[in-house]
């Protein structure tokens, strides 16, 4: 019997098959992806990408079965070569090198033989979890974000783990979960939302602020809801290892009572593990026992946004949310955590009792305003954070500064692409005056730049529109409206249930 009461159903592994019928993937462990030309190398990928599926889709379809099923032989999956390999393609190449130095292109050198040595101690047990670097990089308020970078082996191997935990944990998470999941972005929570306010009866929104999410996740805890799921003590040690390597910052190690340091691969699928036991399933059961009229909730890993019909719900929603984040060592912060009037009536309520404008949320760097169509119909229009588009702009600035001899066809080219870079995320309908701003601040600034380039310039404003022309695109509109992308997706299923 395990934990819970249940008992342990074990998913035993599959007989291996004979030489006849050898995995792609088997066949090729060991080759050496420094020769042939990139296409060949695309294709060899991609054929071991798919050779590996199958595994994960039987692990996948035995957890959606059976929901009670801990699996207990999941480790293999991880130290297999071709999967290391394709973790080690799916980093990112210009990212940061962890305590160690190791760069991805210099692993990369002699990537077969790293990643067959990484494979043998995995299965050994001779694999050690590093300490990750601590940096900090710059918010859009000012302050400074704290990020953990950990060795280039580590993020390996969390990748892998991720995609084996993941498998089982998909099949598990609740519809109204969106953050670093498969195939759901950003824009998919955003089009939950509005749908969502849209369709439901939804006349105020609870804005929820987690403090230190990532800082508090308690280490205990995180450990009992993984073993839910799996009983492959490897894998638990592993992420039991993760979780305390510990932060080297100004060379002094410290060890990690709790949290889980943001930057590695393991951490999004710790936060979301984290969060549906914590909130989602907690959540989902607390609208169907205790809500009084239409609740709907939008969770992007710790950004969550629910909308309720009545305000009593809303009020005592957020008295018991309170309490149960104490239980499991979070805390609901009071100054940013917001209940606001909201909806279809939110407009006419105030009026009628003579208040001003409904009042305005944020969510994944979005402000949501009660607007109405050119037709007078309720609407929910977005626009760009101003904080978000003044900290962008910032740090267009610092940069052309730094910039400020390069070619202009290289500056021009970098532009080009943080333009349309800001463009493929804002550009929702009704954000079309933001996006102009954007571009139009944009121009000015390296207007000024390239005019302090020398004393005796000739730019102008009639030169300066040529180079505009040739290299910033113009702002467009790169989304859809919600309802018809979800229209899409969801196939008449409710996007945030």
């Amino acid at each position: 019997m395990n934990g819970h009461g249940k008992s342990d159903r074990r998913v035993v592994p599959e007989k291996p098959p004979n030489k006849a019928g050898l995995p792609a993937a088997e066949g090729v462990e060991g080759r050496s992806l420094a020769e042939g030309n990139p296409s060949q190398q695309i294709r060899f990928r991609t054929q071991c990408r798919e050779d590996l599926q199958p595994a994960l889709d039987r692990v996948r379809e035995a957890a959606r079965q059976d929901k009670g099923l801990r699996f207990t032989t999941l480790w293999h999956h991880v130290y297999e070569v071709d999967r290391l390999r394709e973790a080690y393609f799916r980093l990112q190449r210009d990212s940061a090198a962890g305590v160690d130095g190791e760069t991805w292109r210099h692993y990369g050198e002699d990537l077969e033989v790293h990643l067959q040595d990484l494979s043998q101690r995995l299965q050994s047990g001779a694999y050690h979890a590093k300490p990750v670097r601590r940096v900090y990089i710059p918010k859009s308020d000012g302050s400074r974000r704290p990020i953990g970078v950990p060795v280039l082996e580590d993020k390996i191997v969390q990748r892998a783990t991720s995609e084996v935990v993941q498998a089982i944990y998909e099949t598990d998470f609740k519809g109204f979960s969106y953050g670093s999941r498969p195939g759901r972005s950003p824009h998919n929570a955003l089009d939950a939302l509005y749908v969502g306010i849209l369709r439901r009866k939804v006349n105020w929104v609870f804005d929820v602020d987690v403090r230190g999410f990532f800082d508090s996740i308690s280490h205990e805890w995180t450990m009992k809801f993984f073993e839910h799921r799996i009983a492959d003590r490897r894998v638990l040690r592993h992420i039991q290892k993760w979780l305390g390597a510990g932060v080297l910052e100004d060379g002094k190690r410290t060890r990690m009572e709790k949290g889980t340091p943001q930057g590695g691969s393991i951490s999004p699928v710790i936060a979301n593990v984290y969060l549906h036991y914590v909130f989602d399933l907690w959540a989902d059961q607390w609208r169907r026992k205790h809500a009084r009229g239409d609740v709907i909730l939008v969770r992007y890993v710790d950004d969550i946004v629910i909308g309720f019909q009545h305000r009593a719900d809303a009020e005592r929603f957020r008295r018991d949310l309170v309490e149960r984040f104490h239980k499991f060592s979070l805390e609901l912060n009071a100054d940013k955590s917001r209940l606001v009037e909201f909806g279809r009536f939110a407009a006419s309520d105030r009026r009628r009792r003579g208040e001003g404008k409904p009042e305005t949320f944020h969510f994944l760097g979005f402000t949501h305003i009660c607007g109405e169509t050119r037709r007078g119909k309720f609407t929910v229009v977005r626009q760009t954070m101003r904080r978000r588009l003044r900290g962008k702009l910032k740090e267009v600035r610092l940069d052309l500064r730094r910039r400020l001899h390069d070619p202009v066809p290289e500056v021009g080219q970098w532009l080009r692409s943080v333009i349309a870079g800001h463009f493929r995320y804002y550009g929702v309908p009704g954000n079309g005056p933001a996006l102009r701003s954007f571009r139009e601040q944009v121009i000015r600034d390296w207007f000024r730049t390239l005019r302090r380039r020398s004393q005796r310039t000739r730019l102008n404003w009639e030169r300066m529109d040529r180079l505009v022309n040739r290299w910033l695109p113009g702002p467009r509109i790169q989304h859809p409206y919600p309802d018809q992308r979800l229209l899409v997706t969801t196939r008449g299923r409710s996007p945030v249930r």
